[in-house]
């Protein structure tokens, strides 16, 4: 198989913007949601997937209740806690390396993150639309450890741990020289730490697709891969 060169968007050549407590940036306005009021510098979703933010709470910051339906909204701690208000698993929190799965389906949900320090946190929140509206709404969370891959979202409906769906979104919590397979079509974040595809130096706040291999930790990284199911 031929494989395109590799393309990288990095967080930190975008416009940061913001709401509430927080400052973000949005590497992924997908059209199938956000249609022409997607960010033209930013990149397009695969599959079902429509949107990445990268996201920094202020001390004590918080995204103020708002609802959603028919989305469901990923969250990813990278840095730091946050508390978790709403309708779904209210009092929960999320600490360093935590994720959290919201299905709103036709239900639908209302949250509240809070940061309940007095110093930043950082958090990564994904949209993925459902495949089937009208569902009703969940919640899940996972909590990786170093050395694994946990698929936080999607994969075949026997597949419990999550919400059965054709869009798949893994997190890798890779140690120095752990390496994990690239096969397009992907989008893959790395979230934090130090790597290489081939020869291609990649950092925290890097955005990948286009090419088919190897990515390879050189240090401890926390590794976004969002895929589709053949």
């Amino acid at each position: 198989m031929t494989s395109q060169s590799l393309e990288i968007l990095h967080r930190d050549t975008l416009t940061e913007g913001g709401f509430a407590g927080l400052k973000e940036h949005r590497l992924v306005t997908g059209k199938k949601l956000w249609g022409d009021r997607a960010n033209p510098d930013a990149w397009d979703g695969i599959g079902n997937f429509v949107y990445l933010a990268d996201a920094r709470f202020n001390p004590k910051g918080e995204t103020t209740m708002h609802p959603h339906k028919e989305i469901d909204v990923i969250s990813v701690m990278v840095e730091g806690r946050v508390a978790h208000q709403g309708s779904l698993e209210h009092g929960g929190s999320l600490d360093t390396n935590d994720a959290q799965v919201q299905r709103a389906g036709g239900e639908g949900f209302n949250h509240n993150e809070v940061n309940p320090e007095e110093t930043q946190n950082r958090m990564l929140q994904l949209w993925v639309l459902p495949e089937v509206k009208g569902e009703p709404a969940g919640y899940k969370k996972f909590s990786p450890t170093w050395g694994e891959t946990v698929r936080i979202y999607g994969g075949e409906i026997e597949e419990m741990q999550s919400f059965a769906a054709k869009t798949t979104i893994d997190v890798a919590m890779l140690t120095a020289g752990q390496s994990i397979e690239l096969t397009t079509p992907y989008l893959a974040y790395v979230a934090k730490g130090n790597g290489q595809f081939a020869s291609t130096d990649l950092t925290g706040g890097d955005l990948i697709r286009g090419a088919n291999g190897t990515f390879t930790a050189t240090t401890d990284v926390q590794f976004i891969l969002v895929g589709t199911l053949t």
